[in-house]
């Protein structure tokens, strides 16, 4: 694998950062993970925007949206791949001074890129199974879970609280009790025909894949409420889905070991795959 790193393309072996870089010692960074589909990377340019919000509210020095798409697309092409997963890091770099951010001059960017086809059938076909955690996402405004940011204890820690084996993903309740998101993906559930998911108020990232769905809802005469649920709403529903930019929709079939409706994929669930990728394949010409 190459990887870019600072200004040029190096070996995994070579890849190496500071031990005072400051995402190393602090979190104090960034990322995006996106997908490419044939050569081209779906919704880069949403993927950016947010990564400039976040940014700016981080102090944080990053590279034009125009040489970052330059740099994630020589990625793909260095490393010989058109189906990818692509990870960009960026973090505020290097200091030995402890706690003093304005003091790192120059920012650290990282481009990882790996095959990656999808997730197994199986899972779209069956569908998966998630948990509720007890550790809690927090809503402080000061947190920064709204941000996607290196600093993802939060989730390691829910992620420690189930079975990989037998769940797929940990699923967070705010500090209220409500629903939220899961450790690596959005959450949704379809009820008496309407579509539910949480508010960006109890402390969730707004993912780029969440927007897509919202907007193809819209489109296709979906109604919607966002808002507060308990987690009784989740488990009363029709049927309900995960989502990212890596598993795009993924029916969610049970929550703590209890089946979601019939414990099959539902149709709205279905319905809006199926126009997720007709916009991946009419904007990034994949699946």
């Amino acid at each position: 694998m190459w990887i870019y790193l600072n200004d040029r393309f190096v070996s995994e072996k070579e890849a190496t950062v500071s031990v005072f870089d400051y995402g190393f010692l602090y979190g104090d960074g960034l990322f995006e993970t996106l997908r490419a589909y044939n050569g081209q990377i779906f919704a880069l340019d949403a993927h950016l925007k947010r990564l400039k919000k976040a940014a700016a509210r981080l102090q944080l020095k990053i590279p034009e949206a125009s040489q970052l798409d330059k740099l994630l697309h020589q990625s793909l092409h260095r490393n010989g791949l058109k189906n990818a997963m692509l990870r960009l890091i960026i973090t505020r770099g290097v200091n030995a001074i402890p706690m003093r951010p304005d003091l790192c001059k120059k920012s650290t960017v990282v481009i990882t890129a790996r095959a990656f086809d999808g997730f197994p059938l199986a899972q779209y076909k069956n569908g998966v199974s998630a948990a509720i955690v007890q550790t809690p996402r927090s809503t402080a405004t000061g947190s920064g879970a709204s941000l996607k940011s290196l600093n993802f204890l939060n989730n390691v820690l829910g992620k420690l609280e189930i079975d990989p084996k037998t769940q797929f993903e940990a699923l967070f309740l705010d500090t209220a009790g409500h629903l939220c998101e899961g450790t690596l993906s959005n959450l949704f559930w379809v009820d008496q025909g309407v579509l539910y998911t949480p508010a960006p108020e109890t402390g969730l990232l707004e993912g780029i894949t969440r927007d897509i769905v919202l907007q193809l809802a819209k489109e296709n005469g979906i109604p919607m409420q966002i808002g507060h649920y308990s987690p009784e709403a989740l488990l009363k529903s029709e049927e309900a889905f995960l989502t990212n930019s890596g598993i795009e929709l993924l029916p969610l079939v049970s929550v703590d070991d209890k089946k979601i409706r019939s414990g099959q994929p539902g149709p709205i669930t279905q319905k809006l795959h199926e126009a997720f990728r007709k916009q991946v394949k009419r904007t990034a010409g994949g699946v």
